[in-house]
């Protein structure tokens, strides 16, 4: 949030998504004095509203969101103004069914729900600028209007349609890409093999359905259209707003948890002038905090600083196979550690809970039992922590460490038909991102082509299977100059077009990192190995195993046993000033946090904060102070050291501050040192 377009709204924004459009109007005043209650400072509003504002083509109804506004306004609650775009009315399809999406076994999808559409769609496009220039000239000067919401989680539903019309905007991006060049898609495709030479650019169509598994390089261009169609539509939108309301900030919610891997974020960021995410718990997830620290880490760093918490969830959602209940003081807890790792506001799906609809079961902030709730008294409470937190806004963290992330090597990895179906990226990042989170070592996400690695003593690179030839030097400059690099295994495996580098495995890391590996031996499900060496006796690996021939590196540890007995799979190399290492497969957790211990003590990166364990530990700076977050997983409570104010409760610190069993603790100190 730290653009020209700022946010005017004072400390840590706090709301909701508000939909007064589901209720009579009699419930509104009720809804303006718990919000004042709660205290609720900002509301996103008309999300959904597109059939109500635009009862039929070109006829607008704008009484209903005049009255909205206005009550805000008079509220003193200000208002993210959605363009309604995720959910076009029935009227809409049934005069341009031709904008209805089809999938990839070419079966045309129906409306009747959200996302329904085709995102290449003239129809479409025409129909969503319309309405949101309708918006713009009407709200631009609306005193309530504090920023605009585009759209609603681009690509959660309909991050792909194969119809005929996407084909034809597939090929018009793939000749921009080319170059008009024919020759140059055939060769990045390899469209020798399988007989997919292409004679003309009318004969490329969407990876459809097909008998067997189709071109990689074709699949990882068509997701690369998908998500640059997607955020063509978010920027048309955004210049429609932009030039009826040149100052307010537009925003749209990204997607970046776990499920979702539809939109590569590093292009969409510099389109946006707040970066706002919606974030959900799984219920399996044994570990959730982590996810809310990793994503919460990985927003900050696509914004380059604070940012926007667009939706979470005081309690159950309703899309899970099983929606569990939040469990006593966690929706606070999660609520905090956004803004821990970067958010300067924190919203929910939704204030008032629906009881129609195909939501009615994702909890809010007034539930259905209403105020005599657990989750209201909580909601009240967050309200004024948020409001003791207010002098937090707009300071940042800092890192020694980073890890790179990149959407073509995540979606080249899960493509079909590689060594093992068994890599999921995301959990190969957790599982690197985890160690570091429990030992309070801040951590920054980069672009494998960051030209500022420098400013880092340490960068991991979990999961690179797919990475350019100058992407990989960028890297190795870094270690030459005196950095230290950590590579997992299966990286720099394929170039950008998903071609392999030739002479031996890591392919484009094999100089930097002083290994080459002739053959992949992937373990089957529950398939381990021993290791031997510098790591702890009983210490296995599984997933992954390759035969590493060291070609100037050191053999940190070996496989045990199995065919690979004796071989490297964790090395360590001097590159130049710096040095390299290389974890040739999956150790199990206690070893590879071991491991990336020694690496960081290593490049010399140190904690955060002296904490006990199962206490999170984040700091964001800030021009005056720093701000210490103490976090309890544990449930037990604890003691750190620290000196200076506990802003949640106003008290003094000397010494040591207590951090609650299950709660936060946030200090506000002198800054320290980041040398």
């Amino acid at each position: 949030m730290s653009t020209a377009r700022r946010l005017r709204i004072p400390g840590i924004a706090y709301g909701g998504d508000y939909n007064p459009e589901q209720w009579p109007e009699e419930v509104w005043a009720e809804d303006m004095r718990l919000m004042r209650e709660a205290g609720v400072t900002m509301v996103s509003v008309g999300i959904f509203s597109w059939a109500l504002l635009e009862p039929a083509e070109g006829v607008y109804d704008f009484a209903r969101m005049d009255k909205i506004l206005d009550l805000l306004q008079e509220n003193g609650i200000a208002a993210d103004l959605a363009t309604p775009t995720a959910a076009p009315p029935a009227w809409f399809f049934h005069k341009y069914p031709e904008a209805l999406p089809v999938d990839r076994d070419g079966r045309t999808l129906s409306y009747g729900s959200r996302q329904t559409f085709c995102p290449s769609s003239p129809a479409y496009r025409r129909a969503a600028l319309r309405i949101a220039g309708a918006l713009a000239e009407r709200y631009a000067d609306h005193p309530a209007v504090a920023m605009w919401h585009v759209h609603n989680e681009y690509g959660c539903h309909n991050d792909a349609c194969y119809c005929d019309t996407s084909a034809a905007a597939f090929r018009t991006w793939l000749r921009a890409r080319y170059g008009d060049d024919l020759g140059a898609l055939n060769h990045a495709w390899g469209t020798t093999f399988w007989s997919q030479w292409y004679y003309d650019w009318e004969q490329i169509l969407p990876p459809r359905a097909t008998a067997a598994p189709p071109n990689p390089t074709h699949q990882l261009d068509w997701r690369r259209f998908c998500s640059a169609e997607l955020l063509s539509l978010c920027t048309a939108e955004r210049d429609v707003l932009r030039r009826a309301a040149p100052d307010t900030p537009a925003t749209t919610n990204f997607l970046v948890l776990r499920t979702i891997d539809a939109l590569d974020y590093w292009r969409w960021a510099p389109e946006l002038d707040i970066l706002s995410n919606d974030h959900y718990l799984l219920s399996d997830d044994p570990e959730a905090e982590v996810d809310i620290a990793l994503h919460g880490d990985l927003m900050r760093s696509l914004a380059g600083g604070p940012w926007f918490l667009m939706e979470h969830s005081t309690g159950a959602v309703n899309w899970q196979p099983v929606n569990r209940a939040k469990r006593p003081g966690e929706m606070r807890r999660n609520a905090l550690a956004h803004v821990a790792h970067g958010a300067d506001g924190i919203a929910f799906f939704q204030w008032r809970a629906a009881k129609a609809g195909a939501e009615q079961w994702h909890s809010a902030m007034l539930p259905h039992a209403g105020t005599d709730s657990q989750i209201w008294r909580d909601v009240v409470q967050l309200g004024a922590d948020l409001r003791a937190l207010a002098e937090v806004r707009d300071s940042t963290s800092t890192a020694q460490v980073a890890i790179v992330w990149d959407w073509d090597a995540r979606w080249a990895l899960e493509l079909p038909s590689q060594p093992s179906g068994e890599l999921r990226y995301q959990d190969l990042v957790r599982d690197w991102y985890t160690p570091l989170w429990r030992a309070g070592v801040a951590v920054d996400f980069v672009r494998p082509d960051d030209p500022e690695l420098d400013r880092y003593k340490l960068v991991l690179a979990p999961s690179l299977y797919l990475v350019a030839e100058a992407d990989a030097a960028n890297l190795a400059r870094f270690t030459e100059r005196g950095g230290t690099l950590a590579v997992g295994f299966h990286s720099g495996m394929v170039d950008e077009n998903a071609h392999v580098y030739l002479g031996g495995y890591p392919g484009a890391f094999r100089d930097v990192l002083g290994v080459v590996t002739d053959e992949l031996f992937p373990l089957l499900p529950g398939e381990t190995t021993g290791l031997t060496g510098d790591v702890a006796s009983g210490a296995t690996a599984d997933l992954w195993s390759e035969r590493i021939r060291l070609t100037g590196a050191q053999a940190v540890a070996s496989h045990a046993d199995g065919p690979l007995a004796g071989r490297p799979a964790v090395t360590r190399h001097r590159h130049g000033d710096g040095t390299a290492w290389y974890l040739g497969t999956h150790p199990d957790q206690d070893t590879l946090a071991a491991l990336l211990d020694r690496i960081r003590q290593e490049a010399g990166v140190t904690p955060e904060h002296d904490a006990p364990a199962g206490i999170e530990v984040v700091r964001r700076r800030g021009a005056q102070a720093d701000y210490l977050f103490l976090i309890d997983h544990t449930g037990k409570g604890a003691e750190a050291p620290a000196e200076g104010v506990e802003l949640l409760t106003g008290a003094p610190v000397t010494g040591t501050v207590p951090i609650p069993p299950g709660g936060v603790a946030v200090v506000r100190e002198l800054h320290r040192s980041t040398s």
